[in-house]
């Protein structure tokens, strides 16, 4: 039964569908049984198994152009008679690869194990009459699942039974769209209470991720009937990862499973995630391979220069063996090539990668740590998952941000409504009008008080919250996505469950002035009003609110027969469709609030005849089962239904916001960066909250693409968003050049994106792209509402990769915001220190690795080395990484007081301003500067041989110990005057590792190695420091190759306040 279904409509896309038998019964013998092969439910997130972690590990790891580097060195050393030990190279790999391979399998084992959480979790299933206990990897397509309150659904369901009289039950979708509320579906109609008995089968479409999207029907088989059809939506189907709430049990047949559930084709699959400071240091890299390559050149060159006279190639004390004599000429050049390659291949340190591991694993627990990240409430701090990306946090142009409990709290207030044109609020103390202070001078009190009952009775019926009955041990309170809402009220012990936060704010509302919301009884609405009577309606229809109409109504019917339409929705969705005279009258209030941040919604009422509503009930009913255009005849018929209106008044409630929330945004736009809102609330609901947080100001022009402003009888939707694309942009840019400092802000809805990133032609979608970019870049502030999971992830995607890759960060509180926030370079978090230490090695290693090269024109081009093989390994692993390490974690060039005072601080180091090539050179050419001056000055010293008081010589290990000392004094004195923020770790790592040189030094000169062949050092250091004429030229060297820097901070003064941190903070003092 494989077919064709019509799936959003205005997409005019079409899918394979799937027939799905329910509880996998065969239908009747007219219709064929084919079973289908479905994916089984199991969630896979981990990346390496047992089997393939070994290779496939090691080979994403030599993927980076240094481990590979180093691993050629290695082999090069192994297989080539080299001057150094392949120890040299080999280990420090080793311990990088181990290091890095441990920490990363240990990644995926907690992922495995979070798998498995899921996977092993124990579901009920109904089987041949009784309910089963399996675990939830086990649950195939077809199956008939029961869940109970509190349970998260372990698959894509459709609703067959409920244990609430009216056949719906409640859900939260948190982890799913971000929209922390609980939302009501219903079961499929006329179904059987006997699921067991229940002959169907589901037709739907094929996965897609689309959470609010879902087109399906359901076949039910009775003997010697007709099988009845009932449509299915996304009202019927209960997504994975939802949560059911206030509901004791419901039953639903699995319709997706696995990875085809709608939440895990909205999870964005963890990729490698490489930072701008590593991607800075490759470059790096790259020039001191080139400059290695050079030296290597030269060497080799000048080797066979200097051997091509006579008597140099052969000379009588080193007289060559045959095989040497037979050896090609062009291979002894390559392996003499690859020689000096090794020997000077330490300009590049496979140690620096090592420190740089350090730092960020190390640097995840300052954040820990921080006092001011710790929650006294819940009693926790804030918790680092990953440390690889600890030095972005300094480069964020853009901030990705989740709305809702991540700039609110969710926490809505009844704040003042407007009735007729009068503003009220609240008061404790009763007047006549009971609670309401009229702030707008004098009333006709008789009349207003008509108009304010009709008023509270439409803020009491035209919603969609339902009453939860206090128990005997529990104390209600309101609920939207679990947590607690408003205190209990003393007269009425009742908590309230609501589609949105705000409905349940003007329930309260309503009731704070007399009117009480009791309840929903099969279709019966049931209020009290203010003289204690009960009032009764039945509840017609529900026109449920849509982005495009942004608008709710109900239709309910008074017990003396009258039929009354209330409406509720946003200004402009609501003055439209009333009588033009009672705009005016609310419309200033409505103005005034929404700049105030508050959420604004409009009330309007109709009365219908008979005629209209019998007009009305058929056209929805129609409209409601068919199976193709759904949404658009919907729209049609509320839109017929919703017009003739009369305005009662308008509401005004409260968002509020995170502490702070405010401060903090006008901050990171102070900061230089961006701030987009990417949430699945509607528009009204995000735009208020982007005005309460001071996202938009009140000066700030907003540009709307929207469903709405796309609807255009004359043209496609294509045609008409192309068209609005270059309108709004040509409109930007002319009003850039002739309005001084005119901000703009953007709104973009989910549909209308779908459209910009999956155009019908694929030509077409650079160009949408690329229009869309280039409005956001000219905006300061960006809004994309009504957005699913998958959407948010492309959105960073798209901004990530344009010109000039900017670095993102994503900002989120639930599940939904996963595949955005791993698609962003940063998953959360503003703090940290760049990547300084990258950068300093590159003097460090230069200056140690020159005087080798220099050493060459001395001894021949023989590749005798300079300095004995255990300096060469100790040099980056023991003598200089500790006191660098430190140095990234703890130094501040800026107190924290100065940097919160100024966010305009954070600019200086945006975009990698420290790893750019003018500092890198300055490092580069002060390393060549001090390795000149290392290795002449010691041969100056070496002019007079005689150098001890006994007359003896020093030899040319000597030579190089004298080199090797004077450079690990300067390298490490320097670092500490870069040191502005003095700790005693500063002091125990900088003198502490000066101090195990020295040990070191004479420890592995004093005494005999057994398992060493030759002993370069025996006794070299301390005959070394018995000389004085050591101990002047090494502090001679080492006052002179610090005194540029000495001179640099001297001679320039900042001046002004804090000007000199700000001044030291800057990337390339010059």
């Amino acid at each position: 039964m494989i077919c064709s279904l019509t799936i959003c409509g205005g997409d005019e896309k079409r899918v394979d569908s799937r027939t799905i038998y329910v509880g996998h019964r065969p239908c009747p013998d007219t219709e064929a049984f084919i079973p289908s092969k479905f994916c089984d439910n199991r969630i896979v997130s981990s990346k390496y198994t047992v089997w393939n972690f070994l290779p496939k590990n090691l080979f994403e790891q030599f993927r980076r152009i240094a481990n590979f580097y180093f691993l050629i060195i290695f082999l090069v050393q192994v297989i080539v008679d080299t001057p150094t030990s392949p120890v040299t190279s080999g280990l420090p790999l080793f311990f990088v690869i181990t290091v890095t391979a441990i920490k990363q399998g240990y990644e995926d084992w907690l992922r495995h194990k979070a798998d498995n959480e899921v996977n092993k979790y124990p579901v009920t299933v109904l089987e041949d009459g009784r309910s089963v206990k399996k675990e939830s990897e086990k649950i195939k397509v077809g199956d008939v699942v029961e869940v109970v309150e509190d349970e998260t659904f372990p698959c894509d369901l459709i609703l067959l039974q409920s244990s609430r009289e009216d056949g719906t039950c409640f859900v939260t979708t948190a982890s799913l769209d971000g929209e922390s509320n609980h939302k009501t579906h219903y079961t499929v109609p006329d179904t059987e209470k006997d699921l067991q008995a229940l002959p169907a089968t589901i037709e739907c479409e094929q996965p897609q991720p689309d959470l609010y999207k879902f087109v399906g029907r359901m076949h039910i088989y009775k003997p010697e009937q007709e099988p009845a059809v009932r449509s299915l939506g996304p009202e019927n189907l209960l997504l994975k990862g939802a949560t059911l709430k206030n509901t004791k049990k419901i039953s639903g047949v699995t319709v997706y499973t696995g990875m085809e559930t709608k939440m895990a084709l909205n999870y964005q699959g963890k990729s490698q995630k490489r930072s701008a400071v590593e991607k800075s240091i490759n470059a790096f890299l790259l020039v001191y391979l080139c400059i290695l390559i050079s030296k290597a050149v030269v060497c080799t060159t000048l080797k066979y220069v200097w051997q091509s006279k006579e008597g140099q190639d052969e000379p009588w004390y080193n007289q060559k063996n045959q095989k040497e004599k037979d050896t090609n000429m062009y291979l002894k050049m390559f392996t003499d090539f690859l020689s000096f390659m090794v020997l000077f291949n330490f300009i590049i340190p496979v140690s620096m990668y090592v420190t740089v591991e350090m730092q960020k694993f190390l640097g995840s627990f300052f954040i820990t740590w921080d006092k001011d990240f710790f929650d006294p409430e819940i009693q926790e701090g804030a918790l680092v998952n990953t440390s690889d990306l600890n030095e972005e946090l300094g480069q964020v142009e853009y901030v990705f941000t989740d709305k809702t409990g991540t700039l609110t709290q969710n926490n809505m207030e009844f704040i003042e409504c407007c009735i007729d044109g009068f503003q009220y609020k609240h008061r404790d103390t009763r007047s006549e009008l009971d609670g309401f202070t009229v702030t707008d001078g004098p009333v006709n009190k008789l009349q207003q008080k008509e108009k304010e009952e009709l008023f509270l009775r439409a803020l009491c019926l035209c919603h969609t919250v339902q009453v939860k009955e206090a128990g005997s041990e529990e104390v209600l309170t309101d609920q939207v996505d679990g947590i607690d809402g408003m205190q209990p009220q003393p007269e009425e012990e009742r908590g309230f469950i609501a589609s949105s936060p705000d409905e349940i704010a003007l329930v309260r509302g309503a009731m704070e002035y007399g009117f009480t919301f009791l309840g929903l009884e099969s279709k019966s609405m049931k209020i009290k009003n203010r003289e204690n009577n009960i009032e009764e309606y039945k509840l017609l229809h529900v026109l449920n609110f849509d982005p495009v109409r942004r608008r709710m109504s109900v239709i309910v019917q008074t017990k003396s027969g009258e039929t009354l339409l209330f409406c509720k929705g946003a200004d402009s969705s609501i003055f439209p469709r009333v009588k033009p005279e009672e705009v005016d009258r609310i419309r200033m209030h409505v103005e005034r609030n929404a700049t105030e941040g508050y959420r604004t919604l409009c009330v309007a009422y109709k009365q219908l005849s008979a005629e209209e509503y019998a007009v009305a009930d058929t056209g929805l009913r129609e409209a409601r089962l068919a199976l193709q255009d759904r949404e658009q005849k919907l729209m049609a018929m509320y839109n017929q239904v919703e017009t003739g209106m009369s305005l009662i008044g308008a509401t005004a409630v409260e968002d509020r916001l995170q502490e702070e929330a405010a401060e903090t945004m006008e901050a990171l736009q102070g900061a230089g960066m961006k701030v987009w809102v990417l949430t699945g609330d509607k528009m009204e609901t995000a735009k208020s909250t982007c005005y309460a947080c001071r996202l938009f100001q009140r000066g700030t022009e907003l540009l709307e693409l929207t469903v709405r402003t796309l609807e255009d009888g004359r043209l496609k939707r294509e045609e008409k968003l192309l068209e609005l694309f270059c309108v709004t942009l040509f409109n930007v840019n002319l009003k850039s050049w002739s309005t001084a400092n005119q901000d703009y802000g953007f709104i973009i809805d989910g549909a209308t994106l779908s459209l910009v990133m999956n155009p019908s032609r694929e030509a077409d979608a650079s160009q949408y792209r690329s229009l869309f970019l280039q409005i956001c870049q000219n905006c300061t502030a960006v809004l994309c509402c009504r957005m699913a999971p998958l959407q948010k992830a492309q959105i960073v995607k798209m901004v990530k990769n344009s010109k000039g890759s900017p670095i993102t960060l994503s900002i989120g509180d639930g599940a939904n915001d996963v595949s955005m926030i791993l698609e962003a370079h940063v998953g959360i978090g503003i703090k940290g220190k760049e990547g300084r230490q990258a950068v300093r090695n590159s003097d460090y290693n230069l200056c140690f690795i020159l005087p080798q090269f220099l050493y060459q024109f001395f001894c021949g081009y023989s590749q005798q080395p300079l300095y004995d093989a255990a300096y060469l390994t100790m040099y980056n692993i023991c003598f200089t990484s500790m006191p660098i390490l430190a140095y990234s974690l703890l130094e501040q060039h800026i107190s924290m007081e100065i940097l919160l005072d100024n966010a305009a601080l954070y600019r200086e180091i945006a975009n990698n301003a420290m790893l750019r090539w003018r500092p890198f050179l300055y490092w580069t050419v002060l390393g060549i500067f001090q390795g000149l001056l290392f290795f002449f000055g010691v041969r100056f010293l070496f002019s007079n041989p005689a150098l001890q008081d006994n007359g003896q010589v020093f030899g040319n290990w000597s030579y190089g110990t004298i080199v090797f000392t004077v450079l690990v004094f300067t390298v490490t004195l320097k670092l500490a005057l870069d040191t502005r923020h003095w700790t005693w770790i500063n002091h125990f790592v900088i003198w502490g590792s000066l101090a195990f040189y020295v040990f070191f030094s004479f420890f592995w000169g004093g005494i005999i190695w057994p398992f060493l062949k030759q002993q370069r050092l025996y006794f070299v250091f301390a005959n070394m420091l018995s000389s004085v004429s050591a101990w002047l030229v090494i502090i001679i060297l080492i006052l002179l190759s610090l005194l540029p820097e000495i001179l640099l901070v001297v001679l320039r003064k900042p001046r002004g306040p804090h000007s000199r941190q700000v001044y030291l903070f800057l990337p390339f003092p010059f």
